[in-house]
């Protein structure tokens, strides 16, 4: 996928308690309100979701998808991509986490999403960036 839409927002709060909220896949329902149900199917070792079933409502896209996750650059870096879905043909994303100071993390958001129905790209940057600067502020929300 080439095309990403992405976001910066600057959090006060230390990267290791952004790492750990971000880590845990299954709590994202109560506080990231375009995921509306997650099912972790499969873990590594240390409890992290690898495969999870997400149903997404993110405005005028539904969908329910089966992402996976890579946490070979966590902390600094938490990635995914899609699986399967029944609307999405890609959905690539990462959250990006640099420590300003001990107590500060800078969190940078790229998302890359395709569909199976013809739409304009136009629209699919505008809902991505959407759902990029929501997710941003209600992460920030959570920890200010």
């Amino acid at each position: 996928m080439s095309e990403y839409s992405t976001g910066t927002v600057i959090i006060d709060a230390p990267l290791a308690d952004v790492a750990a909220q971000l880590t845990d896949v299954a709590g994202y329902p109560q506080w990231l309100s375009s995921i509306k149900k997650v099912e972790v199917t499969e873990s590594d070792d240390q409890g992290r979701a690898i495969k999870a079933n997400v149903s997404v409502d993110a405005g005028v896209m539904k969908d329910r998808a089966t992402l996976e996750y890579d946490w070979s650059a966590a902390p600094a870096e938490i990635s995914f991509s899609l699986d399967e879905a029944d609307l999405m043909t890609a959905m690539d994303g990462k959250y990006l986490l640099k420590a300003i100071d001990s107590d500060t993390t800078e969190v940078t958001y790229q998302l890359g999403v395709e569909l199976s129905m013809p739409v304009p790209r136009m629209m699919i940057a505008k809902t991505e960036k959407a759902t990029i600067d929501s997710a941003l502020a209600e992460l920030k929300s959570h920890f200010e």
